[in-house]
């Protein structure tokens, strides 16, 4: 499996580029903001082709350009049913901020705006889907946003990776005290979706580098707690 990535905009959100190997079609996971020229420079120099953009989350500084990426290459973009409405209002929906100020920080007109075609992931937490030829499982992990979910893949040497969003960082976790936020909810899926997975499976977050379920089980004290079935409070990260 081909995957690369890079932290983009404001936030320093990870976007992600996933194909089978060079020459293949990908998808696009998490395009925030200032993502679109590191898109262009990943498919040229790697001649990929396009074929859809993944979502873990509805978060702003997550879906900024999802929409002129869609639209230049006419693809969907898949979300959870539960953070659908997010894409109607990314500015609106994301944060408390003056609209027109997020707007000011666009490029063109079509960033922070509906795509064309949005199709809904599956529910549940034992879903999969398929997609450029690589089997996503689909874990839906609400917490940080309703929505919020979590993608397993086969990276082809044994090692499964996980995109894990804004769920799950190095040594830390998604914030809850935005609207659509729970710590009870996030607390939950920590426990039940993230606590019960292998240890070799490497950690793609939506922030930060890259880690392992393995050292975040060992180290991590949010994991830890929800795994030990206490709470854990999630410190004001991602938004």
């Amino acid at each position: 499996m081909f995957i690369t990535g890079f932290p983009a905009g404001s936030w320093a959100t990870n976007c992600y580029v996933v194909a089978t190997g060079p020459g293949e079609p990908c998808v696009v996971i998490d395009p925030g903001q200032e993502s679109i020229d590191g898109v262009h420079e990943i498919i040229a120099e790697h001649r990929l082709a396009p074929a859809a953009v993944l979502l873990t989350h509805g978060h702003m500084d997550h879906i900024w350009s999802v929409a002129p990426l869609a639209r230049e290459f006419e693809i969907p973009a898949l979300i959870h049913a539960d953070d659908r409405y997010r894409l109607a209002d990314p500015a609106g929906s994301s944060m408390a901020a003056a609209r027109e100020q997020l707007l000011a920080m666009t490029k063109n007109s079509l960033e922070l705006t509906e795509p064309d075609d949005v199709q809904l992931l599956p529910p549940g937490r034992d879903a999969e889907i398929e997609l450029v030829g690589i089997r996503f499982a689909v874990r839906h992990a609400p917490g940080h946003t309703e929505g919020s979910a979590v993608f397993q893949a086969e990276r082809g040497d044994d090692v499964d990776v996980l995109f894990s969003g804004d769920v799950l960082f190095q040594g830390s976790i998604g914030r809850t005290d935005l609207p659509g936020g729970s710590p009870d909810q996030m607390n939950e899926s920590l426990r039940d979706v993230i606590w019960p997975m292998a240890d070799e499976i490497v950690v793609l977050p939506g922030h930060g580098p890259h880690t392992t379920i393995g050292q975040e089980r060992a180290s991590n004290a949010f994991l830890k707690a929800a795994g030990s079935g206490h709470d854990a409070h999630a410190p004001n990260r991602g938004w």
